[in-house]
């Protein structure tokens, strides 16, 4: 065996065993985020869930954000309110490429599966074709509280809001916690980017 061969030959059981420290450490990541989610899930099906009012409250909530149009429809009062449709149209099409991003790419490739929920809903909720991970409805959330807050002395409002949307997807059962917390980060993100393009 000369040099080159045996050099060849310890690159690559370096890179297996790199390789094999990175497939394990996901594998306990994975296996940590699952049972965060799990408790989570078992808290708040013992102190939230079933709860004849609150359910209602989330569950409008969770059905009011699909497709963004409590976002939508709150940024056109504002623009209306403020006479100036160009917020209105920022807002949308910042909630499109958040859209084009969390739903079209990412859940794509990640292809988490959403929670199963054995029991009867109290309410009626469509049921989303797209994958679990992460939260669109979180991300959505955190862009149009981000943009509609510019300005604006409700910004408060609008984060409180937008956090209560995102916690009604664990509570309906359509994501888990880490799918919100993921989401709610997206979100706050591409909102901040948003915020200093439309100064």
């Amino acid at each position: 065996m000369n040099k080159a061969t045996a050099s060849n030959n310890a690159t690559d059981s370096i890179s297996q065993t790199l390789r094999d420290i990175a497939m394990r450490a996901a594998k306990n990541a994975d296996a940590t985020i699952n049972r965060i989610d799990e408790a989570i899930d078992a808290w708040w099906d013992h102190n939230l869930r079933g709860k004849s009012s609150f359910d209602r409250i989330m569950y409008s909530l969770s059905e009011a954000a699909n497709h963004s149009r409590l976002w939508h429809a709150l940024g056109a009062l504002q623009s209306a309110t403020r006479r100036s449709p160009k917020d209105a149209w920022r807002l949308s099409g910042a909630l499109f490429a958040e859209a084009a991003l969390v739903n079209g790419v990412i859940k794509t490739v990640v292809g988490r599966r959403r929670p199963a929920d054995s029991g009867q809903r109290p309410h009626s909720l469509r049921q989303p074709l797209t994958s679990s991970f992460p939260s669109g409805h979180a991300s959505a959330a955190m862009v149009a509280a981000a943009l509609l807050s510019r300005r604006s002395r409700w910004s408060p409002a609008y984060y409180m809001l937008a956090v209560a949307v995102a916690s009604s997807r664990v509570h309906v059962r359509l994501h888990y916690a880490s799918d919100v917390v993921a989401g709610m980060g997206i979100g706050a993100a591409l909102g901040g980017i948003a915020r200093r393009i439309w100064r």
